[in-house]
């Protein structure tokens, strides 16, 4: 009786702690989504902020080419920066440069969440903002949740994201 009360209790403490951090903001995610170097939303967040700059003053075609060189300052481990337009066809995609000018904007995540849509949308009516869909991590094959920033850019949509 007395270890079942202890485990009751260990189980309390545990959800105590752990609980503020399982319904926490998008600004602070648990590091574990793929291993314990994850990359953060703030940087997600500030990676958007820097290729917007690059796209702003290269253009398209020139900051694209700067996002795919891989372990560059866009393209970081599991982190890097993609481009829509507001059709939603991804207009530059570093780790498949080959699906550039495929339509996404009916895909939906396993929730039945059109979230390239929101994403447009977001970019298109605010400016910039954060996204929440359930995704494939291929480090590890298992469907997580994932938040994207995605930020305007003119008449594109430029965003990056990160596992939880």
């Amino acid at each position: 009786m007395l270890r079942t009360m202890m485990a009751v209790l260990a189980l309390w403490l545990l959800a105590a702690v752990c609980g503020p951090v399982a319904q926490a903001a998008p600004d602070h995610l648990p590091d574990h989504a793929m291993g314990g170097n994850a990359p953060s939303v703030e940087d997600a967040k500030a990676m958007v902020m820097k290729a917007a700059e690059e796209l702003s003053k290269g253009g398209l075609e020139r900051a694209c080419g700067e996002f795919q060189a891989k372990n560059g300052p866009f393209w970081q481990g599991d982190l890097y920066v993609f481009v829509l337009d507001f059709d939603g066809v991804w207009r530059c995609y570093p780790p498949k440069p080959e699906a550039v000018g495929t339509v996404l904007l009916l895909l939906q995540d396993v929730d039945g969440k059109f979230f390239i849509q929101e994403m447009v949308d977001i970019a298109r009516n605010g400016g910039d903002g954060w996204v929440e869909y359930k995704w494939k991590n291929p480090k590890n094959g298992q469907i997580q949740p994932k938040t994207s920033f995605v930020k305007r850019v003119g008449g594109l949509v430029v965003a990056a994201g990160v596992f939880r």
